[in-house]
């Protein structure tokens, strides 16, 4: 399979800040390979929190069913339609999102989207593996965080596909935000030839 150079954005929530994460997060993702293009710290809008979330009522309503699923799958049923559920849980990341500063950035590398995925864990961190951002750094849960009428404080956004990524780092960065370098690693990474690497 030959490089696939892809891009994706990361979004440290304002719980990952808070907890004086950033840097440890960021160690992650530039441990592995990644490149950072563009990279700041804002306190989001609502509006880009409902860009980012709930763009349209069809957005919406997946959040809302792929919610009342997982409920489902633990024995726990939601009598709420799911656009009603999709638009409590975009009500709750509005909130959380712009309470406090938000480090977002664009990472860059062979299969950006999915080592980005793996490398942060599941959205749930209790079910989160041990290895991950998510299985280190926090224990919360769907279930605590419903009974707190909250968001669950996972840490970090990830986008899930290379399309979600095209879609969402146009949200939060401007393409002149987004630079264009090398790094020397790139060169052990995905040279083919490493002649001379020492000259």
């Amino acid at each position: 399979m030959k490089f696939q150079k892809e891009k994706t954005l990361v979004l440290i929530k304002p719980d990952g800040v808070q907890r004086s994460l950033v840097g440890e997060i960021i160690s992650r993702f530039e441990r592995v390979g990644l490149k950072i293009v563009a990279l700041k710290i804002f306190i989001p809008t609502k509006e880009q929190v409902i860009q980012q979330y709930g763009p349209n009522r069809k957005e919406i309503e997946a959040l809302g069913k792929r919610s009342i699923e997982k409920q489902a799958q633990k024995g726990i049923k939601i009598k709420k339609p799911p656009y009603e559920q999709g638009m409590e849980i975009v009500n709750r990341l509005k909130k959380f999102m712009t309470a406090g500063p938000v480090v977002g950035m664009v990472l860059e590398g062979n299969q950006a989207v999915a080592v980005v995925k793996k490398i942060v864990g599941a959205t749930e961190p209790l079910s989160s593996d041990v290895g991950t951002i998510r299985g280190d750094f926090t224990i919360d849960s769907y279930s605590i965080a419903d009974f707190d009428k909250r968001a669950v404080r996972n840490l970090v956004h990830c986008s899930a596909s290379k399309k979600e990524a095209e879609r969402e780092i146009k949200i939060w960065f401007k393409p002149e935000e987004i630079l264009e370098y090398k790094l020397i690693g790139e060169k052990i990474l995905y040279d083919v030839n490493l002649d001379g690497i020492l000259e």
